[in-house]
């Protein structure tokens, strides 16, 4: 049966003035990472259930507001947690009813708060030019110096970071430092500290791998894990602890790089973040290609980009199956490496995140040699379209790479079979059908890592029939499938009895 938090004595307090300190307090709880702790403080005003309802009935407008406010910021970072790919609905949706509350009261400072943690939402699902409006709206009413301020400002340079805005993030980090310096919330304070520090890494990782950058971004993360420290944050010092392998990965520290990354996973494992526990795969799986163990680097991007894939983290997954598909290209699986390539460019660009899927569209020409001249010349020009506002300063180098490869392969000489092109052909239709059904399942085989049941989705048949027709009619591909479970029979009543 659950309780009242001991630390809420709210016996004097009227249903309004409870509900306003429960919401105080689980907003606290989420600035620490304790979300089940700021669960259950909410209760019995709401069951903690996502897509559940907070019960409102009886409350002052005002408070009915930051009830539906609070329940949709818990909804989306609790959803998020346990991998609920409708939480940042359910979320957005309690938001905006807040919202027009809030604007019915003529609250313009909440409505911005609010339209800030809607930002949140948006920039968590993918959808970053949602978040970049909601955020910009927020901070033309919080004129105002303060938290609020400070929090919009925040997703803002998230927003901007997905889309390797770098200079833009500098811009708005740099320019508001001032701010940063006078609130007292140490997790806003240390979460400044944070985005510097991964945006002196990324600034100097994509010019010539400037070691200046590096140690700045080194000094922030120290900063930021002071403030963390107060804050009593054991999440985010693991994402500093993360972030810090990055920085030693860029310079070839690897087992130190490995240490932190260890860290990271076991304080992200012992909160029970499944999401974050991800980012510290695909980050070690960032280690293995740089080491050139392709093999271990392509297994646990595997696995990071499950994870993100149930948890509806478009942007997230795109990234990491762009080094999952780098890591199979490494390991001469040209098809399978291309399969994924094209499942980042199609998952980036559902979720707009245009940038992305240039980046995974250039990546694919980069890494993939055999890439028929269609496949090429259609990813360069999208490549171009898509990462044309990108102010990463490597991006323009790799175009003219990879322009120049393109270049060079369209001017090789072509070795031309006179009589496939004048004479004329006689067929065996037979022949062919079955040719080209045995080519298309081993390709199919090969793009999904030899999962049959994978495959049959490809082909839009079903699983048994499929293997079946492995099995009995192209037996030669029963070694580019995986391998048949077989289960164990179950004994039947006679013969355990017979015993």
């Amino acid at each position: 049966m659950r309780t009242t938090s001991p630390k809420l004595d709210l016996s004097h307090l009227t249903p309004s003035e409870q509900a306003e300190l429960r919401c105080r307090t689980a907003l606290e709880l989420k600035d620490r990472n304790e979300y089940d702790a700021s669960r259950e403080a909410m209760f019995p005003i709401w069951n903690g259930i996502i897509g559940s309802r907070p019960s409102i009935k009886g409350l002052q407008d005002s408070v009915t507001a930051q009830v539906l406010l609070t329940t949709g910021v818990l909804t989306g970072w609790l959803g998020s947690r346990s991998e609920i790919k409708k939480a940042d609905d359910y979320a957005r949706d309690l938001i905006t009813e807040s919202i027009t509350l809030y604007e019915e009261l003529h609250d313009s400072r909440k409505v911005a708060e609010a339209r800030t943690e809607l930002a949140w939402c948006y920039w968590r699902s993918g959808d970053n030019d949602s978040a970049r409006i909601l955020s910009n709206e927020a901070l033309k009413r919080l004129t105002i110096g303060g938290n609020a301020r400070a929090n919009a400002l925040i997703v803002l340079s998230f927003v901007e970071w997905a889309e390797s805005r770098y200079k833009e993030v500098l811009r708005i980090l740099t320019e508001n430092a001032p701010l940063f310096d006078r609130i007292t919330n140490p997790t806003f304070k240390g979460t400044f500290h944070n985005q510097l520090g991964i945006t002196y890494r990324a600034i100097g990782a994509a010019s010539k791998r400037r070691t200046d950058y590096f140690q700045r971004a080194i000094a922030e993360y120290h900063a930021a894990d002071e403030h963390f420290k107060i804050a009593r944050n054991l999440v985010y010092r693991a994402h500093v602890k993360n972030n810090t392998a990055n920085v030693l990965r860029e310079l070839g520290r690897f087992s130190e790089a490995h240490d932190y990354l260890e860290q990271a996973r076991r304080l992200f494992i012992r909160v029970r973040d499944k999401v974050r526990v991800a980012q510290v795969d695909d980050t070690r799986a960032q280690v293995f290609l740089a080491e050139g163990n392709y093999a271990e680097a392509e297994l646990t991007a595997r696995t990071a980009a499950r994870t993100f894939e149930k948890a509806g983290r478009q942007c997230f997954l795109a990234e990491t199956l762009m080094i999952e598909g780098i890591a199979v290209a490494r390991l001469k699986e040209p098809q399978r490496a291309q399969f994924i390539f094209q499942q980042a460019i199609e998952i980036a660009h559902h979720a707009g995140s245009m940038n992305r899927a240039g980046l995974a569209a250039l990546t694919m020409i980069e890494e993939i040699d055999t890439l028929s001249r269609e496949v090429q010349s259609v990813a360069f020009e999208q490549a171009q379209e898509w990462l044309a506002s990108s102010e990463s300063p490597d991006i323009n180098p790799r175009l003219k790479r990879a322009r120049k490869k393109i270049a060079q392969r369209q001017s090789e000489p072509q070795s031309v079979d006179v009589r496939e092109v004048l004479f004329n052909k006689t067929y065996d239709l037979r022949a062919e059908v079955l040719q080209f059904e045995h080519d298309l399942i081993a390709r199919t085989l090969a793009r999904v890592n030899g999962k049959v049941s994978h495959a049959a989705k490809l082909l839009n048949i079903g699983y048994q029939t499929l293997a079946h027709m492995i099995e009995h009619k192209y037996p030669d591909l029963l070694k580019k499938r995986t391998p048949v479970r077989r289960r164990p029979r179950k004994k039947s009543k006679a013969t355990k009895t017979s015993h």
